[in-house]
């Protein structure tokens, strides 16, 4: 007998590279069995449904980016250079994606749109994690003097949040870190503008 969480992770994993690099609703179940050697069933018994298994997928990726940014951004000793730190690793996912098929949150949120409410809630959800991450090193910014007391720090998350998955996006699309160096130099500047 195979152990559980052992199968739950080779579904993820090969799942979570199918649908990050063919999309949600290219690849299918059969798909899925292929890459793992598991039958329908086995993958049904450890998730419900096809878009629970894209959902928990999309989690799975997410986690595995998170924990390489978290890591870049303990290394830094202020709050500019923790904000510099996401600049800098999502620059990187051009010329060095830690997951093949591109970022994941953004896969996710397009393909989602209105046609798959599972996911759209779960990538909505990855979002707004990431938003509160860069919140809160604003705040500690704030809190050790780091940062301007006046920041507005919505707009400073939502601005390096679209930023760079746009220009992740357009990157991807000419196949050249033009865009994304454009605004990683946009973004840097707007950081140094709040620094104290």
């Amino acid at each position: 007998m195979r152990n559980r969480e052992e199968t739950i992770g080779v579904i993820l994993k090969q799942a979570g590279h199918l649908f990050n690099s063919h999309g949600y609703k290219a690849t299918s179940i059969g798909h899925i069995t292929q890459a793992t050697g598991y039958t329908k069933g086995a993958i049904y018994r450890h998730f419900k449904s096809k878009e629970k298994l894209e959902a928990e997928t999309l989690t799975y990726l997410t986690s595995l980016l998170f924990e390489n940014l978290s890591k870049r951004i303990k290394e830094e000793k202020n709050a500019g250079d923790k904000l510099r730190a996401v600049l800098s690793y999502f620059e990187s996912y051009i010329t060095k994606p830690p997951i093949k098929g591109g970022c994941p949150l953004l896969n996710a949120a397009i393909e989602a749109d209105d046609g798959n409410p599972m996911l759209r809630k779960k990538a909505h959800s990855i979002l707004t994690s990431l938003k509160e991450s860069i919140i809160h090193i604003l705040n500690r910014g704030i809190e050790f003097k780091q940062i301007k007391k006046s920041v507005d720090k919505e707009y400073v998350a939502t601005v390096m949040i679209a930023g760079l998955e746009g220009a992740i996006m357009m990157s991807k699309l000419s196949k050249s870190d033009h865009d994304i160096q454009i605004v990683v130099k946009h973004l840097n500047q707007l950081i140094t503008s709040i620094e104290a």
